[in-house]
């Protein structure tokens, strides 16, 4: 998360006031509830497991086994299960 300067983006009053009670000290605004996004939307990490998942399911319809996964995706075994059950459930 890189940081703005609030000089830049709010009125001197909002900063004057926002100093009585923080002066100088870094400060947090979340974001408004309708605006947040889920873990993972922002940088793509979502998406990226969720291919990798879909990956690691299709190789396993194909015949991979447990283990062969296991050693491709440096996951553990219980992890590679877990990951096959979610994604057979999906349809």
């Amino acid at each position: 998360m890189a940081y703005i300067k609030a000089g830049d983006v709010l009125p001197s009053e909002i900063i004057k006031l926002i100093q009585e009670y923080i002066d100088g000290d870094c400060i947090y605004i979340p974001r408004k509830f309708e605006n947040e996004k889920s873990w993972g939307e922002k940088n793509g990490t979502r998406k990226f497991l969720q291919t990798r998942d879909s990956e690691i399911y299709n190789m396993y319809l194909k015949g991979a086994t447990i283990n062969q996964l296991v050693d491709i995706y440096f996951l553990s075994d219980k992890s590679i299960r877990r990951i096959v059950h979610k994604e057979k459930n999906k349809f």
